[in-house]
């Protein structure tokens, strides 16, 4: 049961919050208006959103769907697939697709996301089929740091992780990563990568690269596609994305919707409106955790250029407590009680709420977090923001009660 104080609480954060909520509704609006555009000026149709199958030879739903993204997007070209099943994957692909043996991956956001350790071959598994395996080579830097002496003529892909991962940094804003790109194009031929996860339609426009990469049960799919990830930028990347995508010569050209096109579609026009109530759940849970003492991160004024927000609990029992909280307020399974977990990819013990509608989505509201110290609560999402609101009220209250 929350108190009349936490109730209370939540009251003072709106009428504080009502220049930041203002914000990010101007951002909605005009990627709203920008994603209506692509859709108009690519001729939508609900012809397009009729089911290929086998090969999916000249599917036109498939066509229109990666034109609009592209056009909405800023890129040239774009692959957009149900069959692409996570962002991890949609990597992968990019990865493969702009690298060969002998080359070099020099990511120049510090280490990437844990599940990407064993594509890279950073886990040290031997014959797994990562980059390592194939003759690919691997450096890094961390954010800020002068790169320019690693430039050399081996680097093929300059990586950049847009959002904080599991790492206490905050997220890079398009203005900062399209700079990097910039700085890349006037010293290297090398290719621009950036994993997109959690940032699309935070910001009014996507950053600049050959290759910006995510999943569609994150931003883009709005909380209506079910599946899917999507690889956007220049015609040479994405052409090079495709052949790892499905097979050299073959590329883009074939790969069966089975009836998805027309989530896909829906889950993007709503997209920049799902995410503006996502990042009015966060700066809302930024305000009242801090509140209480909490150390939180962004601050609920800052600027967003992601969906995550931490809470640092400092205590396993309370980052325990914050996520069941956070279940027990979901729409699926709410009687669920979550535990910690040895989940595939990740090198510490993970404990999860996810109780949405599509398994694993984390546009709709979701908390998960490696446990290790500062025991730090990663939040993201919320379709709505009443129902983002109501949860992150029964988190603080059950967060409290934990002495």
């Amino acid at each position: 049961m929350v108190s009349e104080n936490i109730i209370a609480l939540g009251a003072k954060a709106d009428r504080e919050l009502v220049d930041t909520y203002r914000k990010i509704d101007e951002v909605a609006l005009y990627n709203t208006e920008k994603v209506m555009k692509a859709f108009k000026n690519n001729k939508v149709a609900e012809s397009h959103f009729a089911a290929s199958t086998g090969y999916g030879y000249d599917d036109v739903g498939r066509s229109v769907t990666e034109k609009v993204y592209a056009e909405a997007f800023g890129t040239e070209s774009a692959l957009v697939r149900q069959c692409i099943v996570n962002g991890t994957h949609a990597l992968t692909i990019g990865l493969f697709g702009l690298l060969r043996p002998g080359d070099t991956m020099l990511s120049v956001t510090g280490k990437p996301y844990d599940t990407l350790e064993d594509v890279i071959g950073l886990s040290g598994k031997k014959n797994q089929g990562s980059l390592a395996d194939f003759g690919v080579n691997y450096k890094q830097c961390e954010i800020g740091e002068n790169f320019s002496d690693l430039l050399n003529d081996k680097v093929k892909v300059v990586y950049i992780q847009r959002s904080r991962g599991y790492a206490q940094r905050k997220a890079l804003s398009p203005e900062e990563i399209s700079s990097i790109t910039a700085f890349v194009r006037s010293r290297s031929n090398a290719f621009v990568m950036v994993d997109n996860c959690y940032g699309e339609f935070t910001c009014k426009k996507e950053p600049d690269a050959d290759l910006i990469v995510g999943s569609l049960i994150k931003n883009p799919g709005g909380g209506i596609a079910l599946t899917g990830g999507y690889l956007a930028g220049t015609e040479k990347a994405v052409e090079l994305a495709s052949y790892r995508l499905t097979s050299p010569g073959v590329g883009g050209e074939v790969g069966a919707t089975l009836g998805q096109t027309r989530n896909m579609l829906l889950g993007f026009w709503l997209a920049p409106h799902t995410v503006a109530q996502a990042l009015k759940t966060a700066a809302f849970s930024a305000y009242v955790f801090s509140e209480c003492g909490f150390d939180v991160s962004p601050a609920s004024t800052d600027p967003r250029y992601d969906l995550i927000q931490t809470v640092t609990l400092h205590d396993p029992e309370k980052l325990k407590a914050f996520i069941r909280a956070i279940q027990y307020s979901s729409p699926v399974d709410s009687f669920v009680t979550p535990e910690p977990w040895d989940m595939p990819g990740y090198n510490d013990q993970v404990i999860m709420a996810a109780g949405t509608f599509t398994g694993g989505s984390t546009i709709e509201l979701s908390a998960d977090a490696p446990m290790r110290a500062p025991y730090t609560a990663f939040m993201q999402g919320a379709l709505t923001f009443e129902s983002g609101k109501l949860s992150i009220l029964n988190a603080l209250s059950a967060v409290l009660e934990n002495k």
